[in-house]
C-alpha cells in the first residue's frame, strides 16, 4: 500500500518514541493475557463464521499472528436472529448453560441490539426489554464466573447511508434511519460499560464513518461494506474487528528496522532482530521478526477499498527505513522474492511492508485459512451435531462423532499456532537501473 513519505516517516517516529517510553513488559498492556479462554457472544453478526470471515475470525487470526507466544483461546457463539433475552437459540438461560459456561472463557464480548430494535422506530417499551435484559445478562455471567473480564461492544450499524429505500429488507420508514435507533441503544450500553466498570468498543460510529467515505470514492462499492444494511461483509467486519483490538490495546507494531548502509550499522530495531548486515553494492541482512502482519488479501478489492478508508494501517505497522543510499531506486527481494521497488528518498523516509506481498504476509495468510476453517468445524459440531441431536442424550455414535470434531478442531488449533511462529527471513536491497 502506498502513503506520503512524509506520513509513513511521522508514523515510524512515533512508533519508536512510544515504544523506547514503555518499560521491557510493554505486551502486558495487551488486555489479553497468557492463558485467556475468549468468547464472542452475540447475534448473526457474530456469528458469521459459516459463510466469510466475520470479526471474531480477523480478531483471533490478528492476535495469533501478533502474539504468536501468548496461548489464548477462542470461542465463537454468536447466533443468527437471538437477541438479549432470547432468540432462535433459546433463551439467555438456556443459551448461557449449552454455548457459554461450559467453555469456562476468561473474556467474553457481547454484542446485541439489531434484532433488539425489531427494525422500527424507537419504542420505549422495546427498550426496556433490551435493558432489563441486558442487565439480567451481565449479572448471570458473574454469577457463573465473579472474575470474568467483560467487553460491550456498540451495535454495529444498519447501513441508512449508501442504499436508497426500495432496497431488499429495508425496514418500513424511520425517522432518521434505523441506525438512529442502534446509536440510541449503543449510548445505553456505553452507559452500561460505565456503570459496570466494563470494557467498551464502538461497532458502529466507525464503520458509519467508512460508509460515507465511501459514498464519495466509490458509490457502487460502497453498498457491497452491508450489502443487505444489515450484515457486513467481509471488508466490513475488518473494520469493527480493529476496532474491537483497539479497545483491547493491541500493539500497533509488526516491527520497526532502521539501517544506515553508509556505516554498515543497525540503528534501531524494535519486536525483531537484525544481524549479518552487509553494505556497499550489494545490500542485504538476516531479520528475525517477532510476530508477523495482520493477514489481509489486498488483491480483494472491497478490502483494499476500506483498508483504504479505514484506521487498519494504523495498527498493521512493518517499518523499515534505510540511510546512505546511494543509488536513485531499490528492488525489495525477501527470501529471493521481490516485494517491490522503491526510491531512496521513499526508504530513508521508511515504508510499511505490511500490506506488501511479503513471504511474511503469505505466512500470515496461511494462519487466517486455518482459523477460518477451526471455525467452520465448531460452528457445524454445534449447530449441525451436538445441539440438534442432542448429543449428551443420543447414541454413542453421536457422542463419538462430536469428539471427533473437537480433536479434529484441537489439530487445526494446533497447526494454526505452530503457522503463526515468525522465521528468519533474509532480505536484500537491488539497486534498480536508472
Amino acid at each position: 500500500m502506498k502513503a506520503s513519505g512524509k506520513l509513513v516517516c511521522l508514523l515510524f517516529l512515533l512508533l519508536l518514541l512510544a515504544v523506547a517510553e514503555e518499560t521491557p513488559g510493554q505486551q502486558a498492556a495487551f488486555y489479553l493475557q497468557d492463558g485467556d479462554r475468549v468468547l464472542f457472544y452475540g447475534d448473526s453478526i457474530t456469528e458469521s463464521n459459516p459463510y466469510y470471515a466475520g470479526y471474531p475470525v480477523f480478531v483471533e487470526s490478528f492476535v495469533v499472528t501478533r502474539f504468536p507466544r501468548l496461548h489464548i483461546g477462542f470461542t465463537n457463539a454468536g447466533w443468527a436472529g437471538d437477541m438479549v433475552g432470547w432468540g432462535p437459540g433459546g433463551t439467555v438461560d438456556e443459551r448461557l448453560r449449552r454455548d457459554v459456561f461450559p467453555n469456562k472463557p476468561t473474556v467474553v464480548s457481547i454484542m446485541f441490539g439489531m434484532n433488539d430494535g425489531f427494525y422500527e422506530e424507537f419504542k420505549p417499551a422495546s427498550f426496556k426489554i433490551y435493558s432489563v435484559g441486558y442487565e439480567r445478562l451481565l449479572a448471570l455471567l458473574k454469577a457463573d464466573s465473579p472474575r470474568l473480564r467483560i467487553t460491550l461492544l456498540q451495535p454495529s450499524p444498519f447501513d441508512d447511508f449508501t442504499a436508497s429505500g426500495t432496497w431488499r429488507l429495508a425496514p418500513p420508514p424511520i425517522k432518521d434511519g434505523y441506525n438512529s435507533v442502534l446509536v440510541r441503544y449503543g449510548e445505553f450500553v456505553k452507559d452500561l460499560a460505565r456503570r459496570h466498570d466494563l470494557n467498551i468498543a464502538d461497532m458502529n460510529a466507525p464503520l458509519v464513518a467508512v460508509l460515507q467515505k465511501a459514498i464519495t470514492a466509490d458509490p457502487t462499492l460502497a453498498q457491497k461494506i452491508i450489502p443487505d444494511r444489515i450484515h457486513p461483509a467481509a471488508a466490513g467486519h475488518l473494520v469493527i474487528a480493529i476496532e474491537l483490538l483497539k479497545a483491547w490495546h493491541a500493539s500497533p507494531l509488526v516491527s520497526a528496522v532502521e539501517l544506515d548502509t553508509s556505516a554498515n550499522r543497525v540503528v534501531r530495531t524494535e519486536n525483531t532482530k537484525v544481524k549479518e548486515l552487509k553494505s556497499g553494492a550489494a545490500i542485504s541482512w538476516t531479520q528475525y521478526d517477532e510476530a508477523l502482519p495482520m493477514p489481509l488479501d489486498m488483491k480483494d478489492p472491497m478490502v483494499a477499498f476500506v483498508v483504504k478508508l479505514s484506521d487498519v494501517e494504523g495498527l498493521n505497522q512493518q517499518l523499515l527505513k534505510v540511510n546512505g543510499l546511494r543509488a536513485s531506486s531499490y528492488a525489495l527481494k525477501i527470501d529471493g522474492t521481490e516485494v517491490g521497488t522503491w526510491t531512496s528518498e521513499q526508504l530513508a523516509a521508511g515504508i510499511n511492508l505490511a500490506f506488501s506481498p511479503t513471504p511474511m504476509l503469505k505466512q500470515a495468510m496461511a494462519v487466517y485459512a486455518l482459523t477460518l476453517q477451526h471455525n467452520r468445524i465448531h460452528f457445524v459440531r454445534g449447530r449441525e451435531v451436538q445441539i440438534p441431536l442432542k448429543a449428551e442424550q443420543a447414541s454413542p455414535v453421536t457422542r463419538r462423532t462430536v469428539a471427533a470434531l473437537d480433536t479434529l478442531e484441537a489439530e487445526l488449533i494446533r497447526q494454526q499456532r505452530a503457522t503463526a511462529q515468525p522465521q528468519v527471513r533474509h532480505y536484500a536491497l537491488i539497486e534498480k537501473a536508472n
